[in-house]
C-alpha cells in the first residue's frame, strides 16, 4: 500500500521486565523485552492499524479524532504538535 511518512512521538517506559512503546498520536502501544523489540513491534502494530482503518474507510475520521490535520494538498497528514512534556504531581488517595 502506497503512503507518505509521518514522524510521531513514541514514549518508552518500563513495566516490570517489559518495555512499553506508546504513542498518543495514535493512542497505540506495544511491548517487548527490550526498547528495540518494543520499537519494532510498535512499528508493525502502527502499520497494521493504519492499513486496517484505511481499508475500513475510516482513516480520516480516526486521524482527525486523534488531532491530526490534512495538508492543503490533501495527500498528506500531519500529527498533532506536542509542545513538550513534563512530570506533574498528582495526589493519590490512600485506602478506600
Amino acid at each position: 500500500m502506497a503512503g507518505v511518512e509521518a514522524k510521531i512521538p513514541v514514549l518508552f517506559f518500563e513495566e516490570g521486565k517489559k518495555v512499553i512503546a506508546y504513542s498518543p498520536a495514535l493512542d497505540l502501544s506495544s511491548c517487548g523485552d527490550s526498547e528495540e523489540q518494543a520499537r519494532q513491534r510498535f512499528a508493525e502494530a502502527a502499520m497494521i492499524f493504519l492499513n486496517e482503518i484505511t481499508e475500513m474507510g475510516t482513516l480520516s475520521e480516526v486521524l482527525e479524532e486523534y488531532g491530526w490535520h490534512k495538508a492543503p494538498d490533501k495527500d498528506r497528514w500531519f500529527p498533532p504538535v506536542y509542545k513538550g512534556s513534563t512530570e506533574e504531581a498528582v495526589r493519590i488517595p490512600v485506602g478506600g
